[in-house]
């Protein structure tokens, strides 16, 4: 397989009958699409566009969030032998009036006339779009506009007469072609577009070790338009599986009607699911909150015994060989003793926890960010594998992945085949690995699926590419003594104190937002004697201290409990050196919102959130 099209026929032909992807009706039943017909549409809209000017190479943007018609689009656009350049609909007149302009594109994909309507009042800067095609077939297409439907139907006609126009593209399509162009969040500064091409996009169909089945049925709620989701519906698609799209305002919902088998997700969604299951727990009468409180206890440390046992435990050092010893025999009788209660207690207890996900889910991608050490722990715990991956927009995005038969809580997994890794030192450049294990560095990396560069921005481009292909990821961690890929955050995130003391901002993060009272939370602190934290608070958990989030944030009870929680978790014990400490903090009136301080993966956008709250901060320390 050197391309896409030759997977979308392969798939076609192997599958026809299958059904590849399920969308919800206004009456929300699920409506399936075959592998034949998805193909069959998709050619046809690719011929439509071919009639309408699109050339070989050439971008053609899509605005729109996960629904079929997107799938449609991305195919049709690979097809004809260009490359998309997608966005979700929440797309901002920066973003449009940036990317339209530097992608070069003449032809655009809305999901709806609300889209439509965003580009239309920005429309005289956009000279070069020439066309604006309707997703929504319930949407009447605007005057000077096509509707999908349409372009569907007349290339519907031109196939019937002649597909050789078709054919020739497919043809000369190359492995170095691009196959998308994906402009990034912007969590720091102006859009940068990454160019994938085939290659990148087909090592990860052959190397990422994620093996589905025909009979898997996966949900998504991941945005279509960011690459990991994107290459999950690829692998799908490659299995002969199928996708049915979700969102997270019915995902529960959903969960029960698709019983799923696999997902992708997010750790924010595993947290919200964390805290739902512990909010039900804590409002349980007491002999169900005991009997949840037991079985966990059993189970976590049935896991843990079997983790260490199997030489999945977590390994950062190496000089724990007498330790290890030592602790062999009292691993083997936790095991042993408790082998029984943990199935019986699993059976009565944790299976009907795990119902609320459809009981059928055999797994869990996590990806987008890092997943909270007590998430991860706590669904691996309960019997629900969370395959933890690691990659980034410029690699396609799979650097690294757990995998079922390797699954090492607190790492990201090996590195996937094919794939070449280094860590160096942040400062010096010199070489920590390959040589040795459980120090950290920078992660670089080289691979297949490693980007071509930032589409007219080879300045950019040299500062995280080397000529021989290493790709600085910015990324801090080390090699595990397990072989496992550990990270501690990004180096770009560092905050460095006025001692000259440089600290990680995200493990620190990540023990805070363990705390029920905590939503969310970003540390600050750059140039000054210490660090300070801007913090959401949980309405839910905080509901006696004020009905609303400027209540709480007023409420002299609620920040003595902040303050204690911060206290109890940023400390010696819990492995924190005194300059990591968390001195101040300022609760806020308001959450983090996507599209504003978070982007569409849920990722903090540190720059937004500094810059907006950046008197407060000046009072902090002041």
């Amino acid at each position: 397989m050197e391309n896409l099209t030759e997977m979308f026929k392969e798939s076609s032909e192997k599958y026809g009958d299958r059904p590849a992807f399920a969308t919800r009706d206004k009456d929300k039943n699920y409506n399936t699409i075959t592998y034949s017909e998805l193909f069959q549409t998709a050619e046809q809209l690719a011929m439509g566009l071919i009639n309408e000017g699109v050339k070989a190479r050439e971008h053609v943007g899509i605005f729109a969030d996960n629904r079929l018609e997107w799938i449609l689009a991305d195919m049709a656009v690979i097809l004809t032998g260009g490359a998309d350049v997608p966005r979700g609909s929440d797309v901002t007149e920066h973003d449009i009036t940036y990317i339209i302009p530097h992608s070069d594109m003449k032809v655009l994909f809305v999901q709806s006339i609300a889209v439509y309507e965003k580009v239309k009042k920005l429309k005289r800067k956009l000279p070069n779009l020439k066309k604006i095609i309707i997703m929504d077939s319930s949407e009447k297409a605007p005057k000077g506009t096509l509707s999908m439907s349409a372009v569907i139907e007349k290339g519907k006609t031109l196939l019937e007469k002649n597909r050789k126009e078709l054919d020739n593209r497919y043809k000369k399509l190359k492995p170095s072609d691009l196959c998308t162009l994906i402009y990034t969040s912007g969590t720091t500064g102006t859009p940068k577009g990454v160019m994938l091409t085939h290659e990148n996009l087909v090592a990860q169909l052959k190397y990422v070790p994620i093996h589905l089945h025909p009979e898997d049925r996966l949900v998504s709620i991941l945005p279509i338009w960011h690459i990991f989701e994107r290459t999950i519906e690829m692998l799908t698609m490659l299995a002969g599986a199928c996708t049915y799209y979700s969102t997270i305002r019915d995902l529960r919902e959903n969960f029960q009607i698709v019983k799923p088998t696999m997902m992708a997700s997010a750790p924010r969604v595993w947290e919200s699911l964390y805290n739902g299951i512990h909010g039900m727990v804590e409002k349980a009468p007491t002999i169900r909150k005991k009997l949840f409180g037991a079985a966990y206890f059993v189970s976590s440390h049935y896991n843990r015994a079997a983790r260490f046992l199997a030489g999945k435990e977590l390994r950062v050092s190496g000089n724990d060989t007498l330790i290890r010893l030592a602790r062999l025999i009292p691993e083997t009788l936790v095991l042993t003793s408790l082998f029984l209660p943990e199935k019986l207690l699993d059976a009565v207890v944790l299976k009907k926890i795990r119902m609320a996900s459809g009981g059928a889910l055999r797994g869990t991608i996590s990806g987008g960010g890092a997943l909270p050490l007590h998430v991860d722990k706590f669904f691996n715990n309960i019997g629900i594998p969370v395959l933890e991956g690691y990659g980034l927009t410029e690699t396609a995005p799979v650097l690294a992945v757990r995998t079922f038969d390797n699954l090492v809580v607190g790492t990201i997994g090996p590195q996937v085949p094919e794939t070449d890794i280094k860590f160096l030192d942040a400062e010096s450049g010199e070489q920590i690995y390959p040589g040795k294990k459980g120090v950290k560095g920078e992660l670089w990396v080289k691979g297949p699926q490693v980007m071509k560069g930032y589409y007219k921005n080879p300045k950019v481009t040299k500062t995280v590419l080397t000529n021989d292909g290493w790709f600085n990821t910015g990324d801090l961690g080390m090699v595990t003594h397990n072989d496992c890929i550990k990270l501690y955050g990004r180096t770009k995130d560092t905050i460095v104190l006025m001692s000259g003391e440089n600290v990680e901002p995200v493990p620190i993060e990540n023990m805070m937002n363990q705390s029920h009272y905590i939503d969310n939370c970003v540390l600050v602190g750059q140039d000054e004697k210490y660090l300070g934290a801007l913090i959401v608070p949980s309405a839910t958990a905080l509901e006696k201290h004020g009905k609303t989030l400027k209540q709480i944030a007023k409420s002299e009870s609620a920040n003595e409990l902040i303050k204690s929680e911060i206290k109890r978790l940023i400390n010696a014990e819990n492995g924190f050196k005194p300059f990591e400490r968390v001195i101040t903090f300022k609760i806020l009136e308001k959450p983090f919102e996507m599209g504003d301080e978070l982007t569409a993966k849920q990722s903090i956008k540190r720059h937004v959130v500094t810059e907006r709250y950046q008197a407060d901060i000046n009072k902090m320390y002041k």
